[in-house]
């Protein structure tokens, strides 16, 4: 449940990227590489799970061909490395609807910055195909490169040193229940998004 932030109760705003600034498909990612592999796009589907392997190449332990490898056995396709990238990347769905214009005008008033769980193959993808909304951050954290991953203490304690406010001074906005919970933990003020609205709403109660 979100309680609407207090006007003028943030001095920065920090976005979670997936399902709040750029939407996210996993079907996509599962399509392509079953058409790749010859496969039922469910059956992968049901094979896929967050484990170590997912976890280590988001905070940049193993690299891209190390991930495709240890997909290749969990998920028994003997697709190649570039096919398997064309799929990874094919996750990204555009923005979210409607977040462009609340960032553009957010901007104007504050400092905005993102922090990410993501790996380097979507960094790379990501960064050029959505400079544009992106520009709109200070700076983007990726677990990738500082080493850390939401929902862990130690990653939020990170960006908080980072940016330099106190913690309730920033306001956190991200889809996932569990770094919601992880961030409110640390001190942030947080939002559990779970569309556009959510966003929109809490900047009118900021009085943005």
């Amino acid at each position: 449940m979100n309680s609407p932030p207090a006007p003028h109760s943030a001095d920065v705003l920090l976005f979670d990227l997936g399902r709040v600034v750029l939407d996210i498909n996993f079907d996509q990612v599962m399509a392509c590489w079953a058409a790749h592999a010859g496969c039922n796009p469910a059956d992968l589907a049901a094979r896929f799970i967050v484990n170590d392997s997912f976890k280590h190449h988001e905070i940049g332990r193993i690299d891209d061909a190390a991930f495709f490898a240890n997909l290749r056995q969990s998920l028994g396709i003997g697709i190649t490395d570039a096919q398997f990238l064309e799929g990874w990347n094919a996750i990204f769905a555009g923005e979210m609807p409607g977040i462009a214009p609340l960032l553009t005008e957010a901007a104007r008033r504050m400092p905005l910055y993102a922090f990410s769980n993501t790996n380097p193959a979507h960094v790379a993808h990501f960064s050029a195909a959505y400079a544009g909304v992106l520009r709109h951050f200070r700076e983007i954290f990726l677990s990738s490169t500082i080493g850390l991953r939401k929902p862990d203490a130690e990653a939020y304690d990170h960006v908080i040193r980072a940016i330099g406010v106190p913690a309730p001074r920033i306001l956190f906005f991200d889809d996932s229940a569990a770094n919601i919970e992880g961030a409110r933990a640390r001190g942030l003020s947080a939002i559990h998004v779970t569309s556009t609205d959510d966003v929109a709403r809490a900047l009118t109660a900021l009085g943005i």
